[in-house]
């Protein structure tokens, strides 16, 4: 076993000297690379590590390129997930957090990680969350921070709101109850406003996968349709979206979502509706959309009016109805919409259709496609199409609607019931109103932990504290209250990559020259299930600022790169609850950082979830072994000069070749495949004999550079026997010789009981059994050859003679 716990103490301890991973002041060719942040619940994990791993390599690799590069490292402190895993220690919060961060950053300094620590940042550290605070300052002054009651997604356990972008599956992202609803005055951020030029600016994203791209334009969910004006018997007036407005004289039901308003005043006068209405607000929304669930209702008793047929229309309460969607209302075309067909069945009303499909057949269920118009009076015989355009006209020229467009994205909530958030800067003062907190006074700062009660009790912990909550206003100088809430987690990792570029300022959240130098983000990488929460709030965050004239870029990040998951042998994804999880610490103690590194870059792709298996960590053990044993003590002479004759051996060639191999695969993040072609070569420079050929020295400073990006200490100290005072990752990442990629050819002569039956271009060094396959192959040969043959003569690039 090489000594690689000495070499890799020696190079961690070389890099932090020469502060080789320090960012440049003055960049001139950029490369910008984050790596999603980790929460601060515990220390690295093998997730954690490969995740790392991929963007140190990428470091590494564009440092050789000549690239100036700015990787900077933080803490994603605040919020949900260190909070439950004190609360679960025992421990506050603070407490927590701050012996997590000095612990993950001792084992992330172990891993010889290309962090520049001089940027390092924390949520929770007041510098930080000053200009979180000051942020959404902005965002109020703007219009786009605002207080509204509303139904939100609540989780019991953690006694808090969600954003919808939180609920996944209809359970909480962090503990996994389910999710129902609670009404409650809440702050959101108007991100609506920006949903057409987020979903626009998707086909800017060329460089980001078209999975995450998909998804992205599914959760804005631009519809297109119509409102159109409805009247209860009453006079009351609401409004429903569809965006087939060419079924509305199919309509003969209409359905309230639980949460909307018109339901919540039917439940002041109707028990049976306020009993339905609460045990619908107890269920998620992916429970209540279930495909295979059936459809319940109440019926209010209640009637509308159509608009077009003055007919009388009962009114439903139906939990498959989502107040988040479109109005909360539906209008029901049971004919073509195949939930509202099940809900008709359910409770006896009339199946009306208006659309008679080109193709369509008999069946028990809803047409929900286009056609030609039926039992839609003067228009039947018009295609659907045709008669959806012209029938939202005919809508707003008697102001019975109007077309319209939907957006599935909703405003963001970001108001949280929990103590270990950045407080929200606002003050409550009842003759001013809401007042945000004046900018000279941000940050705001949380009470200690010691003077708070934060385990959660579905109200906002500050709220108790008479210290933090009394202030006065700071436009009458009356008496006030501090908004109890503090932000959510993901109100700090929107605007992080921007702090990244000036996390010293005091004075701004971040220089506009800075910006201009660093940004976009180049290269970020991170998991495939933030595509529909973070990513979407760091575009609209970058955005915003853009408009403000803060930052130089619309889009934050030119190229995204999903990491695969770490799984058991048993194909499940490693964690800690699980049990599952192997200790980094264990694995580096027992084989070193480079060899734990390598097998999990030749595990599978990057892009791929992979499995954890002990023979790879052996056989990336073994292949370092063999590196050091052949290289180390022949590293010798580092000026040489081949000659043409050097440049005609196989062994040149075949170096050259795994240059132009290991070049490409990083570049298109292919880093298993490299690691294998590294391997082959190796072989073949093993069985060289002549150590002190000038041949055999180029081919091992030549592998070792290529190996530098991989396992970077052994190819540190492999490279410092030649006597370099420098990082090899100084050295300029070696161009391959488009020669040494030529193959040398020769004429494969076939003879056929001997006598010539074809000449076949060949590659040089083929043996008998790949010469007899080529030979085999060829239509002249097959075409004189009647059996199978019986003897074959091969003389090795020359000929080969078939006897029957």
């Amino acid at each position: 076993m090489y000594p690689f716990k000495d070499i890799e103490k020696k190079w961690n301890k070389k890099w932090s000297e020469i502060e080789l991973f320090s960012t440049p002041k003055e960049p001139k060719y950029k490369y910008y690379i984050m790596e999603m942040w980790p929460y601060t619940s515990g220390d690295i994990h093998m997730g954690h590590f490969r995740n790392y791993s991929f963007g140190d390599l990428r470091w590494r690799w564009e440092k050789m390129m000549g690239k100036d590069l700015l990787h900077p490292f933080g803490w994603d402190a605040f919020g949900l997930p260190a909070e439950e895993a004190a609360i679960g220690e025992n421990l506050n919060p603070k407490e927590w957090t701050y012996n997590n961060i000095k612990n993950a950053k001792k084992t992330i300094e172990k891993l010889g990680l290309s962090y520049d620590w001089g940027r390092e940042v924390a949520t929770c550290d007041p510098q930080y969350y000053k200009w979180t605070q000051w942020l959404l300052i902005q965002l109020f002054k703007e219009g786009l921070l605002y207080r509204a009651t509303d139904y939100v997604n609540w989780c019991p356990s953690c006694k808090t709101g969600l954003a919808n972008e939180q609920v996944i599956g209809g359970l909480c992202w962090r503990c996994d109850s389910k999710v129902g609803k609670r009404k409650l005055e809440q702050w959101f951020v108007r991100t609506t406003d920006y949903a057409e030029e987020l979903l626009q600016g998707i086909e800017t994203l060329k460089e980001w996968p078209p999975n995450i791209k998909e998804m992205q334009r599914n959760w804005i969910g631009k519809n297109e349709g119509a409102t159109i004006r409805f009247k209860m018997e009453d006079g009351s007036k609401f409004e429903v979206f569809t965006t087939r407005p060419d079924t509305i004289y199919g309509l003969t039901f209409i359905c309230f979502s639980p949460e909307s308003e018109i339901s919540e005043k039917i439940a002041k006068e109707n028990k049976e509706v306020k009993q339905y209405i609460d045990n619908a607000l107890l269920l998620s929304n992916i429970d209540r959309i279930r495909v295979d669930r059936e459809k319940t209702g109440v019926d209010t008793q209640l009637k509308t009016i159509h608009p077009l047929t003055g007919d009388k229309i009962p009114v439903f309460i139906a939990d498959f109805v989502l107040g988040s969607y479109g109005t909360g209302i539906i209008m029901g075309v049971p004919a073509h919409d195949q939930r509202d067909f099940e809900f008709a069945k359910k409770f006896n009303l009339p199946i009306r259709q208006v659309i008679k499909g080109e193709n369509q057949t008999e069946e028990n269920g809803a047409y929900e496609g286009h056609g030609v118009m039926i039992n839609s009076r003067e228009y039947n015989g018009m295609n659907s199409e045709e008669f959806s355009r012209e029938i939202t006209q005919f809508l707003e020229n008697e102001k019975l609607g109007y077309k319209s467009i939907n957006y599935r994205l909703k405003d963001w909530l970001i108001g949280r019931q929990r103590y270990w958030g950045a407080p929200i800067p606002m003050i409550h003062c009842e003759k001013c109103g809401i007042v945000p907190v004046p900018e000279e006074e941000l940050p705001v700062l949380l009470p200690p932990p010691d003077e708070v009660d934060f385990i959660p009790k579905a109200r906002s912990p500050l709220a108790d504290h008479h210290g933090f909550m009394e202030t006065t206003c700071p436009e009458c100088g009356g008496r006030a209250l501090r908004d109890p809430d503090t932000a959510d987690t993901f109100v700090d990792s929107a605007w992080y990559h921007l702090r990244y570029l000036d996390p010293m300022n005091n004075e701004k959240i971040f220089d506009g020259e800075e910006a201009e130098k660093w940004l976009p983000v180049d290269l970020y990488i991170g998991g495939a299930e933030h595509a529909t929460g973070h990513l979407i709030y760091m575009r609209f965050i970058t955005r915003f600022l853009k408009k403000l004239g803060y930052c130089n870029v619309k889009e934050p990040v030119v190229r995204l790169f999903n990491q695969g998951m770490v799984r058991d042998e048993n194909g499940e994804v490693m964690s800690k609850s699980k049990g599952n999880a192997v200790d980094p610490h264990q694995l580096i103690e027992e084989v070193g950082v480079d060899a734990a590194r390598l097998a999990m870059l030749f595990f599978g792709p990057p892009d791929s979830d992979i499995d954890w298996k002990e023979e790879n960590i052996r056989g990336s053990t073994r292949f370092l072994n063999r590196v050091y044993e052949n290289f180390y003590e022949k590293a010798k002479r580092k000026d040489i000069e081949l000659d043409e004759n050097d440049r005609k051996k196989p062994l040149y060639k075949a170096i050259e070749r795994t240059t132009k191999k290991v070049t490409d695969d990083i570049k298109r993040f292919s880093y298993n495949t490299a690691i294998a072609a590294l391997m082959e070569v190796l072989n073949e420079i093993s069985n060289y004999k002549d150590n002190d050929d000038k041949l055999y020295q180029y081919i091992i400073r030549r592998f070792t550079i290529l190996l530098a990006p991989f396992a970077p200490h052994i190819a540190e100290e492999i490279y410092s026997k030649y006597g370099y005072n420098n990082s090899i990752f100084l050295e300029k990442w070696p161009e391959y010789d488009p020669q040494g990629l030529k193959e040398e050819r020769f004429t494969l002569i076939v003879q056929v009981n001997g006598k010539v039956r074809a000449k076949i271009d060949a590659k040089k060094g083929i043996d008998k059994e790949e010469s007899l396959k080529i030979a085999l192959a060829n239509e002249n040969v097959k075409n004189f050859l009647k059996d199978t043959p019986k003897k074959v003569i091969y003389i090795p690039n020359k000929l080969i003679n078939l006897v029957e």
